[in-house]
């Protein structure tokens, strides 16, 4: 038996990059959940909270960006799938000097929606830097990771 290393779908044999062949997969539902998390300082998370920003209410014009993100994932990333995303759920929750912005994408397709998840997450919190860069202009994005998914070939698996 060798150790040869796992050969990288997204890689032909002479090294260059293509788009994954999915032709034969199986349709199956698939989701995946999301995060990025903004943090700043607590009185500009409670002006988040409560929609007193001078741009006006970030939750909700983040969320909807997250959302119009996601269905454009695949004209941001080269090589990812275009996918007809059946639901996209956009969740944002203010708590001290944070603020956590979770997406969860779903498709019956052959690819799975990490990448989906990943796009809503960030734009989302990119969005509410956005929002908060006129009273907090040093706010910090991160914690960007994939929490969750389900479907697929190479199954379920969970973070938590």
């Amino acid at each position: 038996m060798t150790d040869t290393p796992p050969r990288l779908t997204h890689l032909r044999d002479d090294g260059s990059a293509h788009m994954v062949d999915v032709t034969d997969k199986q349709v199956t539902k698939r989701t995946a959940s999301a995060q990025a998390v903004l943090t700043t300082r607590p009185e500009v998370v409670a002006m988040i909270a409560d929609g007193t920003l001078p741009k006006g209410e970030a939750m909700g014009t983040a969320r909807i960006a997250g959302i119009m993100a996601a269905k454009q994932t695949s004209t941001l990333i080269p090589l990812c799938h275009p996918l007809p995303l059946t639901k996209l759920d956009v969740d944002i929750t203010a708590d001290g000097s944070q603020v956590r912005v979770v997406a969860t994408a779903t498709t019956k397709g052959v690819t799975g929606v990490e990448m989906e998840a990943l796009t809503a997450a960030s734009v989302a919190a990119l969005t509410l830097y956005d929002m908060i860069k006129a009273v907090d202009n040093r706010a910090v994005i991160g914690e960007v990771m994939v929490l969750a998914k389900a479907g697929g070939k190479s199954g379920d698996w969970s973070r938590a």
